[in-house]
């Protein structure tokens, strides 16, 4: 290697390459890799092989690992870059979400389709294209390589990275790198690039109130006996204040990047119905980044159809809690619970179980990774800054990731747009945008071989 490529020829390159990262990229979303569903655990098992493949071609030494006999697999691999250059641990996830109703979709889901410049399919974007780049990545600059690239593919991103811990703990050594580059987020609009610089956490519990040790007429014992879902209802609309605040209290909330997002771009992306007037108070990066936000997910109820005249004795709900960056699952779940028991009515008997959690975010985003990846997505986008943004979902295995190497620059990446649609019908890649993506990556490991 001669000295670093230059930014032309890694265009040059990626016009070269580029129906080949499309034809890799439509072959891995015509594999259910559902992780989610028992029955296509097999597929799970086929994607792992298709994409510990694609990196072996790139010159990756791969390994299908697993935390224990009958874990779903992963992919770890390294590819070596010049003596004393840094290490750098590229990050994907190969599993996807069930499809769930095909009528919802406009082509079928598992057969990747072009309209209107996006690849529609499960999992073109989350998060099969994260793996593309990488791919890409590695394809473009080829023997120019400046880093030593080190590879964690998870196989169980999408339900909840159960076994992740034991892996890192596994693989410790084969995968401590100086930078993480995540690319399982998203950029902040059509022409814009965004790094990742914060995620809220999440809480979520099954909450149950009981009145009746059965069901007994309404009209007998209505009037003196209260029904479940009435007790529940008030429980629920004790979490909010009139304005649409959280009313539970001890809970952190925080400052957002200084960006600003229009109101029509909100209410267009969101997909919110028409006169419907926005929840809680402050800047709306805030509520939607760094302060707390509490919804009801699930509801056990019996239907309206064929409905009898009955109080019912018991009534569940799922409540999902995202927390702020700063905070605590512990702390977090200890105020909700504190103030559902002080806020239960009529003395109902409450049961709190708690179904899962995953800690907040908040990154450092400062140092010479950070000054790589800015003047990389810059070049990539054509003179385009990108974006400190926050999100307000959830990757809970970003925090092993720091636990397990304190010392690492983390950087979250991704393809995602606001239209993209994860998880739900109709998910969609901008290919443009997956273009410049995929230049940013490469450019992004040029710069730090050369710093």
């Amino acid at each position: 290697m001669t000295g670093p490529v230059s930014t032309n020829d890694l265009r040059t390159r990626l016009a070269e390459i580029l129906p080949g990262v499309r034809s890799d990229l439509e072959a891995l979303v015509r594999i259910q890799s559902v992780s989610a569903d028992p029955a296509r655990l097999d597929q799970v098992e086929v994607s792992a092989q298709a994409t510990a493949d694609l990196f072996a071609a790139e010159g990756v030494d791969v390994q299908i690992v697993r935390a224990f006999d009958g874990a779903p697999p992963a992919i770890i691999g390294e590819k070596k870059g010049p003596e004393g250059a840094p290490t750098v641990l590229l990050y994907a996830h190969h599993d996807v979400q069930p499809e769930n109703d095909h009528a919802e979709w406009d082509s079928p889901p598992w057969e990747p389709t072009e309209r209107d410049g996006r690849l529609y399919g499960r999992g073109a974007a989350d998060d099969k294209a994260g793996i593309l780049t990488h791919v890409a990545a590695l394809r473009m600059l080829g023997d120019d390589l400046p880093v030593t690239v080190r590879l964690f593919i998870e196989g169980e991103e999408e339900v909840a990275s159960a076994t992740l811990p034991q892996l890192l703990q596994k693989y410790v050594e084969e995968l401590r790198s100086d930078v993480i580059v995540i690319a399982d987020s998203g950029n902040w609009d059509i022409g814009v690039p965004a790094l990742t610089t914060s995620l809220r956490g999440l809480v979520r519990v099954n909450v149950e109130v009981r009145t009746l040790s059965h069901a007994v007429h309404q009209g007998m014992w209505g009037g003196l006996v209260p029904d479940a879902l009435i007790t529940l209802s008030r429980l629920i609309a004790s979490l909010h204040d009139d304005a649409g605040n959280i009313a539970v209290a001890g809970l952190h909330s925080g400052p957002a990047a200084d960006v600003e997002y229009p109101e029509e771009r909100l209410r267009a992306e969101s997909g919110v119905a028409e006169g419907v007037e926005w929840i809680g108070s402050g800047p709306a990066v805030e509520r939607l980044w760094t302060q707390p936000a509490l919804s009801v997910i699930g509801l056990d109820a019996p239907k309206v159809d064929g409905s009898s005249n009955t109080l019912i004795p018991s009534a569940r709900a799922r409540l999902a809690l995202r927390t702020a960056p700063g905070e605590t699952s512990e702390n977090a779940l200890a105020c909700l619970r504190a103030h559902l028991e002080q806020h239960v009515p009529w003395g109902a008997q409450l049961t709190v179980e708690v179904v899962d959690t995953g800690e907040p975010i908040a990154l450092e985003v400062t140092g010479p990774a950070y000054d790589a990846a800015r003047a990389a997505f810059t070049e990539a986008w054509d003179g385009t800054a990108p974006v400190d943004m926050g999100v307000g979902g959830s990757i809970p295995f970003i925090a092993e990731f720091l636990e397990s190497f304190p010392q690492a620059s983390v950087l979250v990446t991704g393809v995602e747009d606001p239209d993209t649609r994860a998880h739900g019908p109709n998910e969609g890649l901008h290919l443009a945008e997956f273009e410049k993506v995929l230049l940013a990556e490469a450019l992004l490991l040029r710069n730090l071989g050369s710093r």
